[in-house]
């Protein structure tokens, strides 16, 4: 054993650090910062600056030689700063980089009353706000397209499906809308929880603020958060903006994932009601008639995997201790990153897919007459109309039902005068039973408030836009 011990530490090393933690941490969270984080921490050494020569605490004169330093480095070639054993990170290679331009004196001046806790949460909270702020953008202009899909649908009749079977007749207009406000619910999740992340933790420092005479309230207009968390232990150990961020991608992309599913089942040859677009569709590399929708596909799966990257945030502050801890940090944040850009690419190729689409009335129209899915309005007409218990009218509508799916009929097949039959008893008008038999009737007769009568599906759009 120590003879293995030995050749391993030969390699690897016997001071901080080895090389298997150089390889395996150190250098992946090097390259993770480097890309992540690179504008924002120059964002805030600029503002930080500023705000130490504002209150006295550094001259003009060294202001303006650090934030020359500062200007230098952020222009440097990003694949030039490359990890290097010397430097713990890539904050203390960039302090570096500026210190080879301005001394290394001045610029760790530039860390007076600043800390890798404070920076580091501020880093994290700009870099999450700008991909809220594309989320939200994005689903917005997604939620747009769907509305106008929606309009153009007001009268086109479809089956409503309930635990998965042909349930009631509705409209793809009154169908659509429900998604859009689905979305529309979401937005404003995003939009509460950009609230809630654009908010400084600047001037916490490591966690107990600091002994110089800072201005907190400067760097949240410097660097544009709308707001300050107060307090500082509050600002470094709490991290439920990371929770909040994971919990608004993981409704968007589960709530997506439902209907995308939906899409693709209308788009299966079987139901055929959504064609989508031939930029959106693959051919078989050996069956020539297939037209596989992989847009939609992908946009589910992508859905999926980004639900997975939010859940993984929730998962790894879970439990973990109340305070400065890596767990919310370098090893995360890469997640939620990773998440929100894979959400941008789902709400990118359905608004591709939703906008050029095509939706097939004639055969939504058939579907919406069969499976005797306007039985309901039967039961309704009895009660309303014929003075039969609601109970009752239920029943006697089951017993249509039963005897029609025996016959291996439809609904719009059987004539009244069979029906009366099966009645024993009720003699249903004929004018009746075709008003029954008639999904456009069906539909026309659900006015009430959010219902799909098409003028009620009108005046919802008209509501939304």
């Amino acid at each position: 054993m120590n003879h293995l011990k030995e050749q391993f530490q030969a390699v690897e090393g016997v001071s901080f650090p080895g090389k298997t933690y150089v390889e395996e941490l150190l250098k992946p969270v090097f390259d993770d910062q480097k890309v992540h984080l690179f504008e924002a921490m120059f964002k805030i050494h600029k503002a930080h600056t500023t705000m130490l020569t504002e209150q006295g605490i550094l001259t003009k004169d060294e202001c303006k030689k650090i934030l020359e330093g500062v200007s230098q480095v952020e222009h440097l070639d990003k694949n030039e700063l490359n990890y290097s054993a010397e430097f713990e990170d890539f904050f203390f290679l960039v302090e570096s980089k500026i210190g080879e331009r301005i001394g290394d004196e001045l610029a760790g001046k530039m860390h007076i009353a600043k800390s890798r806790n404070d920076m580091g949460e501020a880093m994290y909270r700009i870099v999450i706000r700008d991909y809220l702020l594309k989320a939200i953008l994005d689903a917005k202009q997604l939620k747009e397209v769907i509305l106008k899909q929606a309009e153009q649908h007001i009268e086109t009749i479809m089956p409503a499906h309930t635990h998965t079977q042909p349930a009631q007749p509705t409209t793809f207009g009154h169908y659509l809308l429900a998604i859009h406000d689905n979305l529309a619910r979401d937005i404003e999740r995003l939009k509460r929880t950009y609230h809630t992340v654009n908010q400084s933790p600047m001037g916490a420092v490591a966690i107990t603020t600091t002994g110089f005479p800072i201005n907190r309230e400067r760097m949240v207009e410097l660097l544009d958060f709308d707001g300050l968390v107060e307090n500082s232990y509050d600002a470094i150990g709490t991290g439920d903006y990371l929770i909040e961020a994971a919990q608004s991608l993981i409704s968007l992309m589960t709530n997506m994932g439902r209907w995308i599913q939906e899409f693709l089942r209308m788009a299966s040859k079987e139901v055929g009601l959504i064609k989508v677009s031939d930029a959106y569709v693959q051919v078989s590399s050996i069956m020539p008639q297939k037209r596989n929708p992989v847009s939609i596909e992908h946009s589910r799966s992508i859905a999926s995997s980004a639900a997975a990257e939010g859940m993984a945030v929730v998962h790894m502050i879970h439990n973990t201790p109340y305070g400065d801890i890596n767990d919310t940090e370098d090893d995360l944040q890469p997640h939620l990153y990773t998440g929100y850009q894979k959400a941008i690419r789902v709400l990118r190729i359905m608004y591709a897919v939703i906008l050029t689409m095509d939706f097939n009335k004639e055969r939504a129209y058939q579907q919406a007459r069969e499976n005797m899915i306007t039985i309901t309005e039967l039961a309704d007409v009895l009660a309303r109309d014929y003075g039969v218990s609601f109970r009752k009218a239920h029943k006697t509508a089951s017993i249509i039902a039963k005897k029609s799916d025996a016959t291996c009929c439809e609904l719009y097949e059987i004539p009244v005068t069979t029906v009366n039959q099966w009645l024993d008893g009720i003699n249903l008008k004929d004018e009746d039973w075709q008003a029954i038999i008639d999904p456009r009737i069906f539909v026309q007769r659900r006015s009430i408030t959010g219902g799909p009568n098409p003028d009620t599906v009108r005046q919802m759009i008209e509501k939304r836009k």
